[in-house]
């Protein structure tokens, strides 16, 4: 187990822009080293010395920036202190709180951090809707220190007295944002209401629009703002087109763009859950590859469908942008936006 008093916050270094100047733990450094991390993004290289010098930090970065990373290795850093082999589920309560919007999320960050702490003895846990509760529910009481979990199902767990969160000590609201799009402001609300006072709130969202100020006014201490890059800008590595189609020409369009730049891959968003079941479907008759993923689609079916897009058996991946939203899939060489979004 790591020494806690090498882990104090003061320590933290002002500015970084590589992994081996934070001086993480052993254990940390290891699994870093492993997944080849050696220079920062800049959510990372400006959150992580603030979340170790335990600053609130309410935080604007584009999906795909490192997010995950910037709030997990400092907060597992600080946890280090709670490292115990006890069996006894009393040792690991939880202590870090992490909230996502939608299911693949909080599954593809569960995973993340699982990766980051996998040579310490810090236990995680994931639990999202749409699975049964019952294997949830015996992880929870086996105890962990690390929760990663959607709003609607982490309330079935403490209504059902499987998830005590009177020692957290970290919460986390990524995507804030989207929690607040879908609706989830009033699950939000009640959970934060269980959490200690004193605590260290970090809240990532893709704006600080007046809804999301508004929140972090409520429940954030002084945070150390942190925006990395322009709103919805695109990264410097996308290159953009836009092509003027009408409705009865967007599917033959996409086929055509497809073929002409003989895409192997590739993301389409559409507006709606049956315009993405439909155009799956047309894509299909016309022998691509294709699945779809949104809202309707049952838990087993959703993962289905991404490790099988990720594995390359499945050349297209039609899908909503609620459904989607922060899917980290390396390497997609090409998203369509079959739709206009809502938002745009």
């Amino acid at each position: 187990m790591t020494d806690p008093a090498s882990l104090s916050p003061a320590t933290a270094p002002d500015s970084i822009d590589a992994f081996s100047q934070l001086q993480l733990a052993p254990p940390l450094a290891r699994a870093v080293a492993e997944m080849g991390y050696t220079s920062m993004t800049p959510i990372q290289a400006q959150a992580i010395p603030k979340v170790l010098q335990g600053h609130d930090v309410m935080g604007a970065a584009q999906t795909g920036t490192g997010k995950t990373a910037a709030f997990s290795l400092p907060l597992l850093q600080r946890m280090l202190g709670h490292e115990n082999t006890s069996t006894s589920p009393a040792r690991h309560p939880v202590r870090a709180l992490v909230l996502l919007p939608t299911r693949e999320l909080a599954d593809q960050v569960a995973k993340s951090i699982k990766d980051y702490a996998k040579y310490t003895q810090l236990r995680s846990a994931v639990v999202f809707g749409g699975m049964d509760m019952k294997p949830q529910t015996a992880e929870l009481k086996r105890g962990v220190e690390i929760l990663v979990a959607t709003p609607g199902r982490l309330l079935d767990h403490i209504e059902a007295k499987n998830a005590v969160l009177n020692q957290v000590e970290y919460v986390v609201l990524d995507e804030a944002d989207r929690m607040l799009d879908i609706g989830f402001l009033p699950d939000l609300q009640r959970i934060l209401s269980y959490l200690p006072k004193q605590r260290t709130t970090l809240l990532f969202s893709a704006t600080f629009s007046p809804e999301i100020k508004r929140l972090a006014n409520s429940y954030l201490q002084n945070p150390v703002t942190i925006e990395v890059a322009r709103p919805n800008a695109a990264a410097s590595t996308v290159e953009q087109h836009f092509y003027s189609v009408g409705d009865d020409d967007k599917r033959r369009a996409l086929h055509q763009l497809l073929s002409r730049h003989e895409t192997k891959q590739a993301f389409v968003f559409v507006n709606s859950k049956l315009g993405c079941a439909r155009l799956a479907r047309s894509l299909e008759r016309e022998g691509l590859k294709t699945t779809a993923l949104h809202g309707d689609k049952s838990q087993d079916e959703r993962l289905k469908a991404l490790d099988a897009f990720k594995k390359g058996e499945v050349d297209l991946l039609v899908c909503t942008d609620v459904a989607a939203r922060g899917l980290d899939i390396k390497d997609v060489p090409a998203v369509f936006n079959f739709d206009i979004p809502f938002n745009a």
